[in-house]
């Protein structure tokens, strides 16, 4: 069955959907997505994952993507761009291609901890767990799990540093890895 929808209503519908950036409709577009709980949808993210498995206070970003066996924990911040995809394609060797559909092997479920923010352009790979509180540098791609308050930078992403959990500071580490003297 074809839905028509008229001019009016079609350009109502754009305009909210890529346009309107502000908390109002982003609290609106979570909602309509039964995500809720003081969560926030920028316009163009699309979540497919399910709703019981992200947490209070979440904000999705511009253009942001999230599908497969995601969960999000509560006050994680996703900025634009992001890639969160769970799953994995498996190569079989008498087609001689890549499944069309992601094929189980394995655990290949995303976890972002409390309180984590995804910088803008952040990949996460399938079987990542993210710890509490890290920050995950623009651009990072992040293909193994993090341990708590880490500071994930590069590609792929290494830990840069970690955050103080009693004062909020940020410490980075030299090119050797330890933490540099002030």
């Amino acid at each position: 069955m074809a839905y028509y929808i008229n001019d009016d209503d079609y350009r109502m519908l754009t305009e909210f959907c890529n346009r309107r950036d502000n908390r109002e409709d982003g609290l609106r577009r979570a909602a309509i997505l039964g995500i809720g709980k003081g969560s926030m949808v920028a316009p163009g993210a699309l979540v497919r994952i399910p709703v019981d498995q992200i947490g209070s206070n979440v904000y999705f970003g511009l253009y942001s993507y999230s599908n497969g066996n995601v969960t999000v924990g509560d006050n994680v911040l996703i900025g634009p761009h992001c890639s969160i995809a769970a799953g994995n394609h498996k190569f079989d060797p008498a087609t001689g291609w890549f499944s069309g559909r992601t094929e189980p092997d394995g655990d290949d479920s995303i976890v972002i901890g409390d309180g984590c923010w995804l910088a803008s352009h952040v990949m996460i790979s399938g079987g990542v767990k993210l710890g509490k509180a890290n920050l995950i540098c623009a651009g990072a791609v992040v293909t193994k799990s993090t341990p708590d308050y880490a500071i994930m930078a590069g590609i792929p992403a290494k830990q840069v540093g970690y955050i103080d959990p009693v004062t909020g500071e940020y410490h980075w580490y030299s090119r050797e890895g330890e933490p540099e003297e002030k």
